[in-house]
């Protein structure tokens, strides 16, 4: 199989992360071109623009980016970048895998849970955003709709078929936010119905960071709105150790852009010392959203059999001696093995 696909190479340790992915891509042979365009920081420096037409034209164009992490500049009217993107390209689900390694000092072991976060709407929509004049009040409305609640249930059932995962958990706070999140949780209950092969449960917001903390064994697939989607998530990761180990997986109708969930980190930028492991997870998914399934699963081995068999090899977050691109070429050596 040949493909191109577009790649951001990001800010701060954006661009050490993401060589040492592509070295490893490489190395497993995927047959992939890579189509390298520039968004955030950098790109705001070489052409005024944080997302110039000709990053967006890329990912249209080939339909799959793999993204590191960018920054969005503090104040002076700057929307963020991954909301942009996100609503550019109706990216309306967030996929959130967290996963146990080993060697990496989480408090867990054996945890493998996935947040799909529905990515376009609820509170993170922003709309009638008021503050009164005083300074007193401020205000701003959530609003769900039947179609993107249904769209982002319906994309949770079909991966958990897909993958074959057992439960659902539609995670809400329908009995305060009667409407908004009424909404959700109605049309999860109904969409439910129509994969009777997958057990489906409800729980309440908080109700769910408790039993996450407590016996995080219990979930399997989680599906959420925007807001709750993006709190659970980053919870998820704190089982498994952190955002160091966080893919991103935002996937639409006509595109879809992977990436590390963490920041460009510019206090480490330039040392050589940043955790690759995020991006390539994201790169993992990216090839199973490719149909190279295969490929993902051995990328993820690779991953574990590294941070158990080369510690020396592996970043100092981790506890070894290395730097980014010696475990990323620790990790193509198995996989050229």
């Amino acid at each position: 199989m040949s493909k191109t696909i577009a790649v951001i190479p990001g800010d701060g340790i954006g661009p050490e992360i993401m060589s040492a992915t592509l070295r490893v891509l490489d190395a497993l042979e995927c047959g992939l071109s890579y189509d390298t365009v520039e968004a955030g920081m950098i790109a705001l420096e070489k052409h005024g623009d944080l997302l110039p037409k000709p990053t967006l034209d890329a990912i249209a164009q080939h339909k799959v980016a793999l993204k590191g992490p960018l920054t969005t500049p503090v104040g002076g009217g700057f929307t963020s970048i991954n909301v942009t993107l996100r609503r550019h390209f109706d990216l309306y689900a967030n996929v959130r895998p967290a996963i146990s390694f080993p060697g990496t000092k989480a408090r867990y072991e054996n945890i493998d849970i996935i947040t799909v976060r529905e990515n376009t709407e609820g509170a993170y929509l922003a709309e009638g955003q008021t503050l009164s004049e005083d300074g007193e009040v401020a205000t701003s409305m959530i609003r769900n709709t039947r179609k993107g609640s249904a769209r982002i249930v319906r994309y949770a059932f079909e991966m958990a078929v897909k993958k074959g995962r057992k439960k659902v958990t539609a995670v809400h706070k329908a009995n305060i936010i009667k409407t908004a999140s009424g909404l959700f949780l109605n049309v999860a209950r109904e969409i439910a119905k129509e994969y009777p092969q997958i057990e489906f449960n409800e729980m309440i917001v908080d109700n769910a960071c408790m039993q996450l903390v407590m016996r995080p064994e219990q979930f399997d697939v989680i599906v959420t709105t925007n807001l709750f989607g993006d709190i659970l998530s980053d919870l998820c990761a704190g089982l498994v150790g952190g955002l160091g180990l966080a893919p991103g997986d935002n996937i639409g109708e006509q595109a879809a852009i992977f990436e590390a969930v963490h920041g460009s980190a510019p206090d480490i930028a330039g040392k050589g010392i940043a955790n690759p492991c995020a991006l390539l997870l994201a790169a993992a998914d990216m090839l199973d959203h490719l149909g190279m399934v295969e490929k993902g699963t051995k990328l993820r081995q690779a991953i574990r059999d590294t941070m158990t068999n080369d510690r020396d090899h592996v970043t100092p977050d981790l506890g070894g001696k290395g730097s980014t691109q010696s475990f990323g070429e620790a990790i193509a050596k198995r996989l050229k093995a």
